[in-house]
C-alpha cells in the first residue's frame, strides 16, 4: 500500500517534469511557476527604472522574496520527487540529479539573490547588480518546457566543431583587418589605429556589419583596404549563420522521421 508521502512524491514528480505530465500543454503548477519566471523579469526592469518610488520599490522588493522562496521550494520538491525517476534513486542518484543541467539552473534561480538578502547593506553596489543580473539564468527554467530550446542544443551539438572553425576564421579575419589597417592608418590616426589591439575595434564593428562610425580609415589607401576586408568578411562572419540553419534543417528532419517512423509501427 502506497502511503502518503509517496503519493505526495508522485503527484510532485507529475506535476513538476514535463514528461511525466503526458498531457498537452504545461501542468498547473508548471503554468504558475513560468509565470512567476516571467513576472521576475518585469520586477527587474522596473527596479532599475529611478523614477518609480521608494515605496513601490520596496512592495517589488517584498515580491522577490516571496518569488525567490517559492523557487527554492520548488528546487527541494524537484530533488525530493527526483526519486521516481531510476537514475536518480536513492542518495547518490538525488546527488546526480542535482548535478544535473536544470537542477542547477534551478538552484540558480534562487540562491544569487538569496545570498544577496542574507548579507543585507553588506554588498558594494556593484555586486547587488551582478547578483540581481543573475535573474537572467530563470530563463533556462522556461527552457525546460521548450522543445526548441532542446532542438537549438541539439544543432549546437551536431555543428559544434563547424562552429569552431568558422569562429577561429573570423577571429583570424579579425586579426588580419586590424592588422592592415594598423600598418596604413596607424600614421594618420594614432588614437583609432595606433596600435593592433586598437585597430581591432574598428574590424570587429566593420566586420560584423554593426558599422558604429565612431572609427574610421581617412585615407584612399586605407579607404580601400577597408572595403576589400568588408566585403570579404561578410562571408566568413556570415557563415556559422549557415552552419546552424544546416544543423536546425538536419536535427528537424531527423526528428520528423522518428516521429513518422513511430506513427507507422504497430501498436
Amino acid at each position: 500500500m502506497i502511503g502518503a508521502a509517496e503519493k505526495s512524491r508522485v503527484w510532485l514528480y507529475r506535476m513538476l517534469e514535463p514528461e511525466a505530465w503526458g498531457r498537452p500543454g504545461l501542468s498547473p503548477l508548471n503554468g504558475v511557476l513560468v509565470m512567476l519566471v516571467v513576472f521576475s523579469f518585469i520586477t527587474l526592469a522596473l527596479e532599475t527604472e529611478p523614477t518609480i518610488p521608494a515605496e513601490a520599490l520596496g512592495a517589488l522588493g517584498h515580491v522577490n522574496v516571496g518569488i525567490i522562496s517559492v523557487f527554492a521550494l520548488e528546487y527541494a520538491a524537484r530533488v525530493w520527487a527526483a526519486g521516481e525517476d531510476p537514475r536518480y534513486r536513492g542518495f547518490a542518484g538525488r546527488l546526480r540529479y542535482m548535478a544535473s543541467f536544470y537542477a542547477l539552473a534551478d538552484l540558480m534561480a534562487f540562491l544569487p539573490e538569496a545570498v544577496l538578502i542574507a548579507q543585507g547593506g553588506h554588498m558594494s553596489g556593484q555586486q547587488v547588480a551582478f547578483l540581481k543580473a543573475l535573474r537572467l539564468l530563470r530563463l533556462f527554467k522556461i527552457a525546460r518546457y521548450a522543445p526548441a530550446f532542446e532542438v537549438f542544443l541539439a544543432a549546437i551539438k551536431r555543428s559544434w566543431s563547424q562552429l569552431g572553425v568558422a569562429l577561429a576564421l573570423a577571429l583570424a579575419f579579425v586579426y588580419v583587418g586590424a592588422l592592415l589597417l594598423y600598418f596604413v592608418e596607424g600614421p594618420l590616426d594614432p588614437v583609432n589605429f595606433g596600435s593592433i589591439p586598437r585597430a581591432i575595434w574598428w574590424a570587429v564593428v566593420t566586420l560584423t556589419t554593426v558599422g558604429y562610425g565612431d572609427v574610421y580609415p581617412h585615407s584612399a589607401p586605407g579607404r580601400a583596404a577597408a572595403m576589400m576586408i568588408s566585403l570579404a568578411g561578410i562571408g566568413i562572419v556570415a557563415l556559422p549563420a549557415g552552419i546552424l540553419a544546416s544543423a536546425f534543417s538536419d536535427e528537424l528532419r531527423e526528428r520528423q522521421a522518428a516521429i513518422s517512423d513511430r506513427s507507422k509501427s504497430p501498436s
